[in-house]
C-alpha cells in the first residue's frame, strides 16, 4: 500500500511540547499499539509540513509514530534548519516560494498559502505506489494502524476528500460543517490529488481572502465537486490544549 502523510506547521505562538508531552502521547501510542492488529500493512509515503521555528521540538512527535524501513516521506519545511544524523526521520525539502500569491486576511498568516500546496508539491516529485497523500498538523501523533484501516474501507482509485471536522462547534460556525481539520488529518486520493494539482496554483489566487490552509483545501475541493467524507478521529492523537 502506498500512503502519503504531509503534517503542517502550527501557529508559532504554540506552547513547545514539553517533556511530560512527550511521556504521555509515547504512553497513549504504545496502548494504541498494544490493542491494535500488528499483521496490518503499513508501506506508504509520508510527507510532513513543518516550520523550522519548531522543528527542533515537534519532530519529537513525530517520532513516536515514524517508523523507518516501514513509512515513507519527506518533510516539507519553511527554510533551511540544522539536522543530526541517525535520527530516524524522513527526508527533509524546503516548500516552494508563494510570494506571487495573494494573501489579503488581516487575522491570518500567508504561511497558509505555503501550506495549502504541500499537496501538488508531494505529487510533483512522482513518487511511486501511492494510494492516499495524509495531511495533518506537526503536532499530530497518526494511529497508523489505525489510519490504515479507516482508508482501507474506501476505493483509492476513487475521488475521496476524507477528516474530520472541529471538536469545537464553534469553529465549525466559523469556518464550515464541511471542511475537513489539519489538525485531525484528512486523507485525498491519488486520483483527487492529480486533479487538484491541475488547478491547484489557480484556485488558490482565487481566494485570497481565506483563513488558513483548511479552508483553502475545501474551496478548492468544492471546484471539483467532491464532498468532505467524514470520519472519526481514531487515527490520530493531538496533544491537549492545541488548536
Amino acid at each position: 500500500m502506498g500512503y502519503s502523510f504531509i503534517l503542517k506547521k502550527n501557529n508559532p505562538s504554540f506552547s513547545l511540547p514539553s517533556h511530560s508531552d512527550v511521556v504521555r502521547t509515547r504512553e497513549t501510542l504504545q496502548r494504541a499499539k498494544n490493542s491494535t492488529n500488528s499483521s496490518v500493512s503499513i508501506s506508504k509515503n509520508e510527507i510532513i509540513n513543518a516550520s523550522s521555528y519548531l522543528w527542533k521540538n515537534r519532530k519529537e512527535y513525530i517520532k513516536q509514530w515514524w517508523r523507518p524501513g516501514e513509512t515513507r516521506g519527506v518533510v516539507w519545511l519553511d527554510q533551511k534548519v540544522s539536522t543530526e544524523g541517525n535520527e530516524g526521520l524522513p527526508e527533509i525539502r524546503i516548500s516552494g516560494d508563494t510570494s506571487k500569491f495573494k494573501y489579503i486576511n488581516r487575522q491570518g498568516d500567508r504561511s497558509a498559502l505555503r501550506i495549502s500546496r504541500v499537496v501538488s508539491e508531494t505529487l510533483r516529485l512522482g513518487m511511486e505506489d501511492i494510494r492516499w497523500f495524509v495531511m495533518g498538523d506537526d503536532d499530530t501523533v497518526f494511529l497508523v494502524e489505525n489510519l490504515v484501516r479507516v482508508l482501507s474501507k474506501y476505493d483509492h482509485n476513487q475521488l475521496y476528500y476524507i477528516g474530520c471536522i472541529s471538536e469545537s462547534h464553534i469553529q465549525n460556525i466559523v469556518f464550515s460543517y464541511a471542511m475537513a481539520y489539519g489538525g485531525g488529518g484528512f486523507a485525498i486520493s491519488y486520483p483527487l490529488a492529480k486533479e487538484l494539482e491541475k488547478m491547484h496554483d489557480r484556485c488558490l489566487q482565487r481566494y485570497p481572502g481565506l483563513y488558513g490552509s483548511d479552508d483553502r483545501m475545501k474551496a478548492c475541493m468544492a471546484e471539483l465537486g467532491v464532498p468532505l467524507t467524514k470520519e472519526d478521529r481514531r487515527v490520530r492523537h493531538r496533544r491537549h490544549g492545541a488548536s
